[in-house]
């Protein structure tokens, strides 16, 4: 049989998170066999190759839910119902498209990240044939790439993010080390990061020398919070004292949130949300 589209799963998917917590590979199984897929189509990969046709149109389905909030993961991998989802079912709706979650402004702000500059939709495979989006002019092949760039994105921003607020505090400070490395800072030496976080650790995470000699530091803070818990003026005023500390002149403060609003003096604004 054709695997169906992504859109046509989206209320099997939520039908199946009505009745318990799932792993997304046993959800993925699940689906699979409620369709009557053949070993050969469950095997079936996506023309890129590395990932199943199944697997992507479920995991597809499943981000386009959670984008209107009608399904949340708890953790990593796994994927239940919310309230809303519940309310959505007890409509008894024919289908779930992407018509219908436009209903809901958390989807709608999804769908305008999507859109590539200048307002191009997300490409038609992205949208559903009664969504407004699908009565638009058709896109350029260059068009269509970039939208789907932009949607592939937002997703696996929404991954990584889940990732590091459910990994150890030091797997985040860690990273931001590696980061700042990856960037340039500290040329190309691989030892120029050191992760410092841990015990005693002054209000200081990590440092990356970006001189032969270690003369030039610049030191690092993670906060990993929540999204919607900002990061205050007491937070950057700590870690300014603890490069006094230290006798420092360069410090990077990185947030998984963001900065609360406020009048900084010339020199300390953060350069763009989630720094400092």
């Amino acid at each position: 049989m054709t695997i169906p589209t992504y859109d046509a799963l989206m209320l099997p998917v939520l039908r199946l998170a009505a009745e318990r917590t799932w792993a997304m590979r046993d959800m993925i199984a699940r689906v699979a066999d409620q369709l009557g897929l053949t070993e050969a189509e469950r095997a079936e990969q996506v023309p890129s190759g590395g990932t199943r046709v199944i697997a992507s149109r479920v995991h597809w389905a499943k981000t386009y839910l959670k984008q209107a909030g009608l399904v949340e993961q708890p953790k990593r991998g796994v994927v239940q119902i919310s309230e809303r989802g519940r309310t959505v079912l007890a409509a008894d709706p024919k289908k779930i498209d992407v018509a219908l979650l436009q209903q809901f402004p958390q989807f709608t702000a999804f769908l305008s990240k999507t859109r590539a500059p200048g307002g191009t939709p997300a490409p038609p495979s992205l949208t559903s044939p009664s969504s407004p989006a699908a009565s638009e002019p058709a896109s350029t092949p260059e068009e269509l790439i970039a939208s789907a760039s932009l949607a592939l994105t937002e997703a696996l921003r929404d991954t990584l993010l889940a990732r590091i607020l459910e990994a150890p505090s030091a797997f985040f400070e860690r990273l931001i080390v590696d980061l700042l490395l990856a960037m340039g800072y500290g040329g190309s030496r691989a030892d120029a990061g050191e992760h410092l976080g841990g015990t005693g650790d002054g209000g200081v995470d990590g440092v990356i020398r970006e001189d032969q000699l270690g003369l030039d530091r610049i030191y690092l803070q993670a906060k990993r919070y929540q999204p919607g818990s900002a990061i205050g003026s007491e937070a950057v005023q700590a870690f300014i004292g603890a490069l006094i500390g230290r006798g420092a002149q360069k410090g990077v403060l990185i947030t998984t949130s963001t900065f609360t609003k406020r009048r900084w003096r010339r020199g300390s604004s953060p350069a763009r949300p989630g720094w400092c």
